[in-house]
C-alpha cells in the first residue's frame, strides 16, 4: 500500500508519498502547475514510479468546518484524478498545515526564501503523516479490542 497525498494549490502541488507499509510520510517535491495536462501527465509518472495504490488529498475546509469554494474545487479535482487514474482518493482535513510547517520552519530560522521552496511539500507530508497516524491509531484500537475478547 503506498499513498500518494497532494496539497493542491492553484500554482503548486505539494507531493508526499507513504512507505510501502504505510507508516510513515516522505515528501516528494512540489509540481508546478503549469497546465492540467502536464500535471496529469507528470502525476502519471509519479504514480507508476512510486507503485501508487491510493491518493490522498489536502481538503481546505473553513475554521468552522464547513467546506468553502476552494474545498469544493479540491473535490472536483480529485474526482476528476479518480477517473483518470483509477485509483481511490480520500480526503484529510488540512486546516492549519500550512501554519504548522511555516511555524517549524520559522523556529528552525530557515530563510523566508528557502521557506516558500518548501512549504508545500513539508504540508503534504503533514497532511500524510496526519492521516497515517489516524488509520494506525483506528488499528491499533481494533487489534487491542480483538485481545480483549
Amino acid at each position: 500500500m503506498r499513498i500518494l497525498a497532494l496539497d493542491v494549490g492553484t500554482k503548486r502541488i505539494g507531493m508526499a508519498v507513504s512507505d510501502p507499509l504505510g507508516l510513515t510520510a516522505q515528501g516528494l517535491g512540489v509540481l508546478e502547475r503549469r497546465n492540467l495536462e502536464a500535471d496529469l501527465k507528470l502525476l502519471r509518472r509519479v504514480i507508476e514510479e512510486k507503485g501508487v495504490t491510493s491518493l490522498l488529498l489536502g481538503l481546505p475546509r473553513n475554521m468552522n468546518g464547513t467546506l468553502g469554494e476552494k474545498a469544493r474545487e479540491v473535490q472536483e479535482f480529485g474526482d476528476m484524478l479518480a477517473r483518470e487514474f483509477g485509483l481511490a482518493v480520500e480526503y484529510q482535513d488540512e486546516r492549519l498545515s500550512t501554519k504548522a510547517v511555516e511555524g517549524t520552519l520559522i523556529a528552525a530560522d530557515v530563510s523566508r526564501r528557502k521557506r516558500r521552496q518548501v512549504v508545500d511539500k513539508l504540508a503534504a507530508v503533514f497532511i500524510l503523516q496526519g492521516y497515517l497516524d489516524r488509520k494506525g491509531s483506528q488499528n491499533n484500537r481494533g487489534s487491542i479490542d480483538k485481545e480483549m475478547e
